[in-house]
C-alpha cells in the first residue's frame, strides 16, 4: 500500500437520490470513463421518491475502478449510511486498489466486510428507516471483483460471451437487505462474490431494479439489454452517455415508477499494451 494513498490522483461521485430525485428526467454525468445514469420514476405513473444511491472512484491513470449501486427502500437513509461508511473509507480503498492486482480483492473484500461487522456500523443500521440491497464492482487489469447483497445486478456484456449465453455476473438475491433488516445481524450474513476476468472489448453494467420491472420487462431478457448497449462497444465515452440515457428513456416512455440507476464503463482488453 502507497504511503500515502490519497496521493493517487482519482476521480470521484457519489450521489443519493433525496440530494436530487430526477423525476421524469433522466440525468446522464461521467466520472472519468464511467458513466452514471439517475431516473427517479415516471411521475405520471404515481413516482415521487428517488432511494438509489451511487459511489464511483475511478483511478486517473486509467489502472482500476471501484464502483457501489444502491437500491434503498422505504427511506434513503440506509442508503445515506452506506455512502458515508464506504467513502468514509476512501483513502483506505484507495490505497488496497493501488497495490498489487494479486492481493487486492482480497484486501479491499475483507476490508468492505469489515466495516459490515462492526459494531458501530451495525448500530447505526438499527437507527435507520428501511434497508437497502447494494453492490460493489472493482476492476484492476483485466480482473472484475464484485460484492453483491440483494438484488442489484451486475452485467459483463462481451460478444464473445453474449453468443455462448453468459451475461449476468450475479442472481437476483431478495431479502439480503443492509439497514434496520440487517443480513449482517444473522449468525452467518448472507452475500454472494466472485472474480471473473476480463477479456477482449467487454462492456460493465452495473443496475438497480427499476431498469429492469418496468412495463413489459424487456431489460430482464439478456440478451435484449445486450442488443440496446451494442453500439456502446466502440469504446468511446460518448456513445456509452447515449446508451445509458436511452435505456432510462425507456424506463421512462415505459411508466416505469421505480427509481432506475445505472454505472457502466467499457473494458478493452487492447488498451492495456
Amino acid at each position: 500500500m502507497p504511503t500515502d494513498p490519497l496521493a493517487v490522483p482519482i476521480h470521484a461521485f457519489t450521489w443519493v437520490g433525496s440530494e436530487s430525485m430526477h423525476l421524469d428526467d433522466p440525468a446522464i454525468t461521467a466520472c472519468r470513463q464511467v458513466v452514471i445514469g439517475r431516473y427517479g420514476g415516471n411521475v405520471r405513473a404515481g413516482a415521487n421518491k428517488n432511494e438509489d444511491g451511487a459511489l464511483v472512484y475511478s483511478a486517473a491513470d486509467g489502472s482500476w475502478e471501484f464502483a457501489m449501486i444502491i437500491d434503498a427502500h422505504l427511506t434513503t437513509e440506509s442508503a445515506e449510511l452506506l455512502l458515508y461508511s464506504i467513502d468514509s473509507e476512501r483513502r483506505n480503498i484507495v490505497g488496497i486498489l493501488a497495490g498489487p492486482v494479486e492481493t487486492a480483492f482480497t484486501q479491499l473484500e475483507h476490508h468492505l466486510l469489515s466495516i459490515f461487522r462492526s459494531v458501530w456500523f451495525r448500530e447505526q443500521c438499527k437507527r435507520v428507516k428501511g434497508e437497502a440491497s447494494l453492490m460493489f464492482c472493482a476492476r484492476k487489469g483485466d480482473y472484475l471483483w464484485w460484492l453483491s447483497i440483494g438484488d442489484c445486478v451486475t452485467y459483463v456484456l462481451d460478444p464473445q460471451l453474449a453468443g455462448m449465453g453468459q451475461f449476468a455476473l450475479n442472481q437476483r438475491n431478495f431479502y439480503e437487505w443492509i439497514g434496520h433488516i440487517n443480513s449482517f445481524d444473522q449468525p452467518v450474513p448472507t452475500y454472494t462474490r466472485g472474480v471473473t476476468n476480463l477479456s477482449g472489448n467487454s462492456l460493465v453494467l452495473m443496475v438497480t431494479d427499476g431498469l429492469l420491472e418496468f412495463g413489459n420487462r424487456p431489460y430482464e431478457n439478456p440478451m435484449y439489454l445486450y442488443r440496446a448497449f451494442l453500439p456502446a462497444f466502440d469504446g468511446q465515452r460518448e456513445t456509452l452517455l447515449i446508451a445509458v440515457e436511452n435505456a432510462l428513456l425507456d424506463v421512462h416512455r415505459g411508466a416505469g415508477r421505480d427509481s432506475a440507476t445505472i454505472i457502466a464503463w467499457n473494458f478493452s482488453l487492447a488498451d492495456m499494451f
